[in-house]
């Protein structure tokens, strides 16, 4: 019998399935997506490198309600901290923090079903980021909902007014955690 080879994209392709519906996520976002990513998981993870907790890249599901269904998501940052939690390549506790880089063909999602999915699992901070806006829009839970609480969106020209590259953001539940938004979105352009 003749050996069957599957191509790059059989059993490659990642998924989301919300209330039962699975989401195709390919093709991969472009670039910027990846570098912004890679920005936000690289200053978290050097910070947490004596920690319990974990941060993750676009790599482990997120079982939002076991208890009900098998519906994941695939966040493009988390911070988890209850190992015990971990099983397999999924986790199914609550998150810390999540962040979603938004992409053409997954930013409704992003910002409607998937943050409400947050908030109802009581993430306690959600960013979303946009890669070609160079913006984020961090989002705390209080009294079960999200509010709003900053709004960037980089200017990097020291000479404009607005100039805003140095400013600092730290995670709310982890303040020593910090970055600034050049740091954010360093080589994005390149």
């Amino acid at each position: 019998m003749p050996e069957v080879k599957k191509s790059y994209n059989d059993g490659c392709r990642k998924t989301e399935k919300i209330n039962g519906v699975i989401y195709d996520m390919s093709p991969a976002a472009n670039f910027r997506h990846g570098i912004v990513n890679s920005n936000i998981h690289r200053i978290i993870a050097n910070a947490l490198r004596n920690s319990i907790c974990r941060v993750f890249m676009e790599n482990l599901d997120y079982k939002f309600h076991p208890d009900i269904n098998d519906d994941y998501i695939v966040p493009d940052i988390m911070v988890t901290c209850d190992r015990k939690k971990l099983k397999g390549g999924a986790y199914y506790g609550t998150p810390k923090f999540v962040a979603e880089t938004l992409s053409p063909s997954t930013s409704m999602r992003d910002m409607t079903e998937k943050k409400d999915i947050y908030e109802q699992a009581g993430v306690d901070e959600y960013w979303i980021v946009l890669p070609k806006e160079k913006g984020v829009n961090i989002y705390y839970l209080e009294d079960g909902k999200y509010v709003l609480k900053s709004s960037y969106i980089l200017e990097d020209d020291k000479d404009d007014e607005y100039y805003n590259a140095d400013i600092v953001i730290s995670l709310r539940e982890f303040p020593n955690i910090t970055m600034t938004l050049a740091e954010i979105f360093e080589n994005v352009d390149e």
